[in-house]
């Protein structure tokens, strides 16, 4: 069972739990705290604990003479950092007494973390509903559009998250991708394999990268089917349906088939970090989320009312 905070959401935002060490060669908590955040002016972060913003895990407030090993765990509030807005509204599909379903727009991530705090999708609408417990049941990259999925009751989250951990939700995703230079209108394919396309690889997360790690050495543990949607001079429009749920699956696996997402600075190569294009969305987007309600029994679908900017006209 997780962990309840002593201190309540504020703003949309939760306190963060930190783990401390029961001894080691720091004579106090705020000792430890000021090595382990080594980027923030020491002075500033004892600071406060004068003003009582870090406590234990009744609510008492430490002070800088706290000792290391007086607590194992501590809370405080994220200090918020200088965000840069993102000038797009996330819009509520569906709102129940268990269940939020909402449509992303591109470049908002869906969890507070790194410079985004405000500017997420769980912050936004934690604000917008007055629903200081709302959880995603699932996440999107940050870099892509389209449906998301909450629980509002910590009483019922369990069931809607176990549909994911079992498979039981069906998720189709729409992609543009650049035309690949070999593309026949007359027989359309990629990498010389016809539509519809079932692409397997596996595909590993590596610690410390951005980026996953195709190893085609090892068995498959990951599974796209491939749908073409339509197309033009331009670009190809697909229809993707995962069956696992692998990091970057769906741009690993288009890029493998040469026909990497448009405007994907990952794959098929890492570019250098730029500033957000907001002229330049990934072309990726999660379009449709189906399933059986693991409370009523009844069928649900949700479809996304965002499209793509660099689709073909009329698909």
């Amino acid at each position: 069972m997780a962990m309840a905070s002593p201190l309540p959401v504020r703003d949309g935002v939760g306190a963060t739990r930190l783990h401390l060490p029961m001894a080691g060669p720091w004579p106090t908590v705020g000792a430890y705290m000021a090595e382990r955040f080594f980027h923030l002016e020491p002075e500033r972060l004892l600071a406060r604990f004068d003003r009582g913003e870090i406590v234990a895990r009744d609510g008492t407030p430490l002070s800088r003479e706290t000792p290391l090993g007086a607590h194992e765990f501590v809370w405080y509030y994220r200090e918020p950092p200088v965000e840069r807005d993102i000038p797009f509204e996330i819009e509520v599909l569906h709102h129940d007494r268990d269940l939020v379903v909402a449509d992303k727009p591109h470049f908002l991530p869906t969890t507070p973390g790194g410079k985004y705090l405000q500017n997420s999708a769980l912050v936004r609408l934690r604000n917008l509903l007055g629903i200081p417990e709302l959880t995603p049941i699932h996440r999107l990259d940050r870099a892509t559009a389209g449906l998301l999925m909450f629980s509002t009751r910590p009483e019922t989250r369990g069931a809607y998250q176990l549909l994911f951990e079992r498979r039981q939700v069906e998720k189709v995703y729409e992609a543009v991708s650049a035309l690949p230079s070999a593309w026949e209108p007359a027989s359309p394919a990629l990498a010389g394999r016809p539509f519809p396309i079932v692409h397997r690889n596996h595909i590993e997360k590596l610690r410390a990268h951005v980026c996953v790690k195709v190893d085609d050495t090892r068995e498959p543990n990951s599974e796209t089917l491939i749908e073409l949607r339509g197309f033009d001079d331009r670009v190809v429009h697909t229809l993707l349906r995962p069956h696992s749920g692998r990091m970057h699956q769906l741009r690993v696996h288009l890029a493998a088939l040469g026909a990497g997402i448009l405007n994907d600075g990952f794959y098929p190569d890492l570019l250098p970090e730029a500033p957000d294009d907001f002229d330049r969305p990934l072309q990726l987007l999660a379009r449709e989320l189906r399933f059986t309600d693991p409370l009523s029994g009844a069928q649900r679908a949700f479809i996304t009312r965002r499209t793509l900017r660099f689709a073909p006209t009329g698909a």
